[in-house]
């Protein structure tokens, strides 16, 4: 198995091809180790390798591994936040990538008001409309910004998406460049730009990059299969 050093410059060499190909800078790319049921030795062992920003999905699981990991990473919530489940979120993550509707949007709102917080967040896009996937329709996405955006307890930063699985990995760029193009149109309609965009894992996480991705959720590539 390969140590998670050797993981982790795999994944950045990877990344920097990719900005290379695409003419980006690397250093705008961000990357999301995705520790979901992994142990907190093994994110230890990231963060010993040099690496300080993880993803996670269940908020319960993640308040356990940032009070058993020592103080330092930067982390972020990329699963879906249920409503009981927020009260607990609140100041635990640097960003929450996954808000998918109004009612989620002002629970959690009031809940930072309550708190005297603002908390960056995302707004999870469900491009091909899966009913398996939590997420908004494209077209209900700008009323939602704006609704956000009013919220003063949520600073509102940019998109995410989880593609349709594609059986072909090239096949994914389609979904990762209407994702930017649903960025760069809310912006001006905003009158602001949003600097992120979530896209990308382990299987497609170099083409997101090439199409605008900011950050890129990978888990696999850098701790290997999960224990479900």
């Amino acid at each position: 198995m390969r140590s998670s050093e050797q993981a982790l410059a795999d994944v950045m060499g990877r990344i920097a091809a990719a900005c290379a190909r695409s003419g980006r800078n690397p250093g705008d790319v961000r990357l999301v180790a995705v520790s979901k049921t992994m142990a907190a030795e093994r994110v230890r062992e990231l963060i010993q390798a040099g690496h300080l920003l993880f993803g996670e999905n269940r908020v319960q699981e993640a308040l356990l591994k940032i009070d058993a990991v020592e103080p330092g990473p930067e982390w972020h919530f990329i699963g879906h936040l249920q409503k009981n489940k927020i009260r607990h979120a609140i100041g635990k993550f640097a960003l929450i990538h996954s808000v998918d509707g109004q009612e989620m949007a002002l629970v959690l709102d009031r809940r930072c008001r309550a708190e005297g917080m603002v908390q960056p967040v995302l707004l999870q896009v469900n491009q091909a409309a899966e009913t398996t996937k939590h997420g908004i329709r494209p077209e209900d996405l700008p009323a939602l910004a704006a609704e956000v955006e009013g919220c003063a307890g949520l600073d509102l930063q940019g998109l995410m998406s989880i593609p349709p699985p594609e059986k072909n990995p090239e096949d994914s760029r389609r979904w990762f460049a209407g994702l930017r193009t649903l960025r760069d149109r809310l912006g001006p309609e905003l009158g602001r730009e949003l600097p992120e965009l979530s896209m990308g894992m382990s299987d497609s996480y170099p083409l997101a990059v090439e199409e605008g991705a900011t950050l890129v959720r990978v888990g696999t590539a850098l701790f290997g299969s999960r224990q479900v």
